[in-house]
């Protein structure tokens, strides 16, 4: 049985383009939700803060700065943070940049972006720190320069290093792109978590010997082959924890782990807490208070 989250309505009218929320808050008390409208999302001074984004759950820093892509379960909630922060919200549609625009070459760091909003994104703190100003003011333009600005904030943020996906994939925009053979790759682990994968699998599939594999999987997704594979497997875990009501034990076995205390293990050393630990965390997240 599948659980029902929140779907948020936004206040985003189908004639705007951006609807831009600047504000200073004392308490997040808002459960997780979705709708379908992306949202770019920065905080200020909110370190101590807990940020669920998909089905990952982490404590903020000072500077925070996430664009979230349509229908991405999200929330941030006060947590260790015990002051005011500074909050820009920027919402806007999800057919708002038309693809005959985005197709074009120059577009094709933002239409990346785009297309991986879908994980949620993570800005490093560095450039966020850079972009922080142009945000906050952002609210205070009008017209044709306010949608100017929003467009060139977006596509900055685009050509900015170091952007974390708060999803599983780590593979890079570039491999991704340039590589049949590690979109072959990711097709194949996504499709096959759940079963048995061994090195020689995968290496002879893509007809490499295992060393050139290790190495080509190590620069493609900064993981080790058996990282990586973990990783997928525990991120559609903490989906069926997050959603369904089955048993763990159950879902280890469902996502290519057939002895619970590994699943536990390997678990724990990705999300920092146990599957239960999760599972409860998320669903209190989810509550309405």
């Amino acid at each position: 049985m599948l659980r029902k989250y929140q779907r948020e309505i936004t206040n985003l009218s189908p004639q705007d383009s951006f609807l831009v929320i600047n504000r200073f808050r004392d308490t997040f008390d808002y459960p997780v939700h979705f709708h379908p409208e992306l949202e770019l999302n920065f905080i200020l001074n909110g370190k101590g803060m807990q940020r669920t984004v998909g089905f990952s759950i982490e404590e903020i820093d000072d500077y925070e700065l996430v664009l979230v892509g349509s229908n991405v379960y999200h929330a941030w909630k006060m947590h260790n943070c015990t002051h005011s922060v500074h909050e820009v919200t920027i919402q806007f549609h999800n057919d708002l940049f038309e693809d005959n625009l985005t197709r074009r070459s120059v577009m094709r760091p933002f239409r990346e972006m785009m297309n991986r909003s879908i994980h949620g994104i993570h800005f490093d703190k560095k450039e966020t720190k850079k972009i922080s100003q142009r945000i906050i003011n952002v609210s205070e333009l009008e017209g044709f320069e306010y949608f100017l600005e929003m467009f060139s904030i977006l596509y900055d943020l685009s050509m900015t290093k170091n952007q974390r996906l708060l999803s599983v994939s780590k593979i890079s925009r570039d491999d991704f792109d340039n590589s049949d053979r590690i979109q072959l790759f990711y097709n194949f682990i996504q499709e096959n978590y759940a079963n048995k994968i061994t090195l020689d699998q995968v290496s002879n599939m893509l007809n490499m010997s295992k060393v050139s594999f290790n190495r080509f999987i190590k620069k493609s997704t900064e993981r080790t082959f058996v990282e990586y594979l973990n990783d997928i497997r525990v991120e559609n875990a903490s989906r069926m924890l997050a959603e369904e009501e089955q048993g763990i034990s159950e879902i280890a076995y469902k996502c290519g782990f057939y002895n619970i205390a590994n699943f536990n293990r390997i678990f724990k050393k990705i999300k920092g807490c146990t599957p239960s630990q999760y599972r409860k965390e998320f669903y209190r997240l989810t509550r309405i208070h």
